[in-house]
Order: structure tokens, then sequence, then C-alpha cells
């Protein structure tokens, strides 16, 4: 069987990853609920809804209702990737969400989190 790309993914599959990352250094869903509502305009509501359905990862950061702007102020690296160089940008999209929930767990305040 062919392994799925983080686009063809569950969104619960991935969401529930990045709880867990989140979650292991103390911090709660509704903190990564904030971040993600942040970043791409879905309410805490819309993310539970998206969270119980069948939408894939891609699907869910492709159809995001308002983009945040201010994303381009996500820098750094994740996985050994830096965030502003990426040029796909549907990838570049995930990993700034993934660059979001590391600096929460990191246990940056959530204002300097949210730029």
């Amino acid at each position: 069987m062919p392994r799925k790309t983080v686009f063809e993914m569950s969104f619960a599959v991935v969401y529930t990853a990045l709880i867990q990352k989140a979650a292991r250094k103390g911090r709660t869903r509704a903190e990564v609920d904030e971040v993600t509502s942040w970043l791409t305009g879905y309410t805490p509501e819309q993310i539970g809804e998206a969270f119980a359905s069948d939408i894939s990862y891609g699907a869910f950061l492709s159809d995001a209702p308002t983009y945040n702007p201010r994303s381009e102020r996500i820098t750094g690296k994740v996985c050994g990737i830096q965030v502003e160089t990426i040029e796909d940008p549907l990838m570049k999209r995930v990993r700034q969400l993934d660059k979001l929930v590391d600096e929460l767990a990191k246990g940056k305040a959530m204002e300097k989190v949210l730029r």
C-alpha cells in the first residue's frame, strides 16, 4: 500500500499529533485551537467539526477561510527545513502551523507565538 502524503492524511490524525505534541509540554487543546484559528481563520467550532469529519489535512489548510497575512512572520526551522524558504504554498502552511505548535510546546507565551 502506498504511503499517504501529509496532504492526504486525515485532519483528525494530524491534528491529534499536534495536540499531543503540545500536551506533552503542558499545553492544552484549546491553545492549539487558538493558534490554528489565528493562522487559518477557522473558529474553534469549525476546527471541531473538521476534526469530526473525514476532511484531509491538505483540504483543511487550503480551504482556510482567512489565512492570516501575518503568517509571513513565521520563521525558523521545522524538521530541519527553513519555513520561510518553502516554495510550495500548501507545504508552507503545513510547516507554519507545525512551527507555531512547536513554539507553543516550548513554552512561548501566546502573544509571542501569535506575532
